[in-house]
């Protein structure tokens, strides 16, 4: 079968973001499908095309997946206006697509929620089966966050998502919460399956060459967090834990920020003020670089801010890539990836906002490196047997063939 595949954020492995829907346009191939992905131009991604754009787009073959990259422009750290134009002038050109390209089934990915609008239309307007994968539950987190408080702007997302679930022949979620969210919103539960972010094995099974930031050398305890520097994110607490780390005297302990985001000049500018010198910022890498940065540190931090909604509806890119890099895992916030880091002794949980139990975890982790070792080696146990990104696309590509017959 032919699949149009909408995803405004797509990235080959040469960019510095996530990659599943790489992985998965590319299992969709080798299983004998035909993919196409539409696209935007996203900050630190990568799709591979290189030609001009004319009339606003460009078109070309990567790896065998079929690309039409719109030429919109976006970054984490643009402000919400800029954002949300962004989200709909795709969706508004992604119609265009749906309505006159020749397929068989349609799938879209969030986020941004928009992203079911072709999904919609190609629904009802072609009678085409319809897949929508949810990788956050929106409005519900934007709201607890409180990014986002206009109850008319509100009130149109959740009539958005309502609409995008109903006409949805089929729908993924990538973490137990957005699975629960789903079915709160009536769709049943055997029309939903949860795919979660997966490992990308092969990628650190062979790391590039090891490398360490400026500032950090092998005998400090690295701790490395790869992720976006934005509101959900609150990397304050990492600030924190670092300046408890002074207080202390331990600076044999170096926490590495590695990405991009709004907030990411404001976190510099404290770090500087408080001369926190133990924090070591840098730009985003691509996978194969990050992989040889993860081989080189001792701990990954999965740092995100303590609102209920992010327990259990949210399922982090670099939580996997920690534990497929064989890192124990730091993780500040309670939720399903804090049970299972308890329950496979492959890291440490701390309560949020403890500055203290945090700075603790690092000391522990510094002073007992065989214990490290171990809690690493048990993270990589799980992403073999529970999280292999190619056993979890070959999942995917059932759900979607299920639908098709």
């Amino acid at each position: 079968m032919k699949v149009l595949y909408f995803h405004q954020h797509f990235s080959t492995p040469k960019g510095a973001t996530g990659i599943r829907s790489y992985e998965m346009a590319r299992r969709l191939v080798a299983r004998g499908h035909q993919v196409t992905m539409v696209c935007g131009s996203y900050g630190g991604g990568q799709t591979g095309l290189e030609s001009p754009f004319v009339g606003g787009k460009r078109k070309g073959t990567v790896d065998g997946i079929e690309i039409i990259e719109f030429d919109l422009a976006y970054s984490n750290s643009d402000g919400l206006f800029v954002r949300a134009l962004s989200f709909l002038k795709f969706a508004v050109r992604s119609i265009g697509i749906a309505l006159t390209e020749r397929y068989d089934l349609v799938f879209a990915t969030t986020t941004p929620l928009t992203a079911g609008i072709p999904g919609i239309f190609a629904r009802w307007f072609r009678n085409k089966p319809f897949v929508f994968e949810v990788r956050d539950l929106w409005p519900e987190l934007p709201k607890a966050m409180g990014v986002i408080r206009n109850p008319v702007i509100l009130a149109a997302m959740s009539f958005l998502e309502w609409a995008s679930y109903r006409s949805a022949h089929r729908v993924i979620g990538l973490s137990p919460g957005i699975v629960d969210g789903i079915a709160h919103r009536g769709v049943a539960r055997d029309r939903i399956e949860m795919i979660p972010n997966g490992c990308d094995l092969d990628i650190f099974n062979t790391p590039a060459e090891p490398w360490l930031p400026a500032g950090v050398d092998k005998s400090h305890l690295v701790a490395v967090f790869a992720g976006t520097h934005g509101v959900a994110n609150k990397l304050d607490a990492v600030l924190d834990a670092a300046r408890e780390l002074k207080l202390r005297k331990r600076d044999d302990i170096r926490l590495v920020l590695i990405g991009q985001g709004k907030l990411k000049p404001a976190l510099q500018k404290r770090a500087a003020e408080e001369q926190l010198d133990n924090v070591i910022f840098h730009d985003p890498v691509n996978k194969a670089r990050l992989s040889g940065l993860m081989a080189s540190a001792d701990l990954g931090l999965q740092i995100l801010a303590n609102v209920p909604a992010f327990y259990y509806g949210t399922s982090p890119n670099k939580f996997f890539d920690y534990i497929a890099s064989g890192l124990p895992v730091l993780n500040n916030y309670p939720g399903w990836l804090a049970e299972m880091i308890s329950t496979e002794n492959c890291g440490f949980v701390v309560p949020p906002d403890d500055a203290a139990l945090f700075a603790d975890a690092l000391i522990q982790a510094a002073d007992d490196r065989d214990e490290l070792r171990a809690k690493g080696a048990r993270g990589r146990e799980l992403a073999v047997r529970e999280f292999d990104r190619r056993k979890l696309a070959d999942r995917f590509v059932d759900w979607l063939e299920g639908v098709a017959r």
